[in-house]
């Protein structure tokens, strides 16, 4: 069965296809893990291949919510090593999820930043940022990149999706930038990528896993498509990338009126057709049964797991047994 095979990125081997998506507990202390959230990912290590924590702001004016992991702060470090041994202490390999809200930041009581001042939320008001921020915002990545590596993870993520800074540099809709970064070329859309993927690459070593979350289709008129996504995943796999996890852009996490098990794998399957590496389809998905048809299709090379785990920290065990 597929769902059993090892699979290897860069230097690290996954005991098999399950991955825990990153979910959004809202649970920080100050931005940091506490015994309560390290428990809640230990038990959803049991039987799982890679376990993604969710997202930790690198810069306090890109916090998603007061709320939010940071990974801001060596101060940190200390915290997110009694998470990461958890995690260790069940066998699976974890990553941390770094990210930057953008236009969608709030709480921080800071001024927004995006590539321009223009948005499709109305109760968003950004600065459109200038070289240093740019400068500012690579650097912040490449700093809680270096914290994380220290404090345990396995790898790191990037995370361009769900409408959040990076994803706003992809989308034209949010991006109407006339320099280097400008939002009318596949090159000025996916710069910042990889200039923050190159950057983190040289900071953590060629051996240390670097993932990135790839917002891939916003589903809107003038949005991102799908027809775009070979050429940007080939993009960041070329500038360092070691994992492409599949997900939704500007329209989230979700394909309105759309449910099945793997909804986004028209998605993975259009990344997987220009990377050699592996490929991450999350969505949908509530058994192992639908898990392993999805890798039987080649949909994917591994199968992230949301809400399922939310729900039942046993699931990843249950589906293996299940799974014959």
């Amino acid at each position: 069965m597929l769902i059993r095979e090892p699979i290897t990125m860069n230097t690290l081997t996954l005991r098999n296809r399950i991955v825990k998506a990153p979910c959004d507990t809202a649970g920080a202390v100050d931005g940091a893990p506490d015994e309560k959230m390290a428990e809640h990912y230990r038990q959803r290590s049991r039987g799982t291949g890679l376990v993604i924590v969710e997202h930790e702001w690198i810069l306090p004016e890109g916090m998603a919510h007061a709320k939010q992991l940071s990974m801001g702060d060596d101060r940190l470090i200390d915290a997110y090593r009694v998470l990461t041994d958890a995690v260790h202490d069940e066998g699976a390999a974890v990553f941390a999820q770094l990210s930057h809200a953008g236009a969608r930041s709030r709480d921080s009581g800071l001024d927004a930043i995006a590539p321009s001042a223009e948005t499709v939320w109305s109760q968003c008001h950004p600065r459109a940022m200038d070289d240093e921020d740019i400068d500012r915002v690579i650097n912040g990545f490449v700093q809680a990149a270096v914290r994380a590596k220290e404090a345990g993870f396995d790898g790191i993520q990037i995370h361009s999706a769900h409408g959040y800074l990076l994803n706003q540099f992809y989308s034209p809709l949010t991006n109407r930038r006339s320099d280097a970064y400008t939002g009318s070329t596949m090159e000025g859309r996916t710069k910042l990528h990889c200039d923050i993927l190159r950057a983190v690459r040289e900071a953590v070593g060629d051996s240390y896993p670097v993932a990135i979350r790839f917002g891939a289709c916003d589903f809107m008129d003038g949005g991102s498509a799908i027809d775009e996504i070979p050429q940007a995943a080939k993009a960041f796999e070329d500038a360092g990338a070691d994992l492409i996890d599949i997900s939704g852009g500007l329209s989230g996490f979700i394909i309105p009126g759309r449910t099945e098990p793997g909804y986004f794998k028209d998605l993975s399957m259009a990344a997987g057709s220009a990377v050699s590496v592996p490929v991450v389809l999350t969505g949908g998905v509530t058994t192992g049964e639908q898990l392993e048809q999805l890798l039987e299709e080649g949909a994917a090379d591994l199968i992230g797991i949301g809400r399922a785990l939310l729900s039942d920290p046993d699931w990843s065990v249950k589906a293996l047994e299940t799974v014959s």
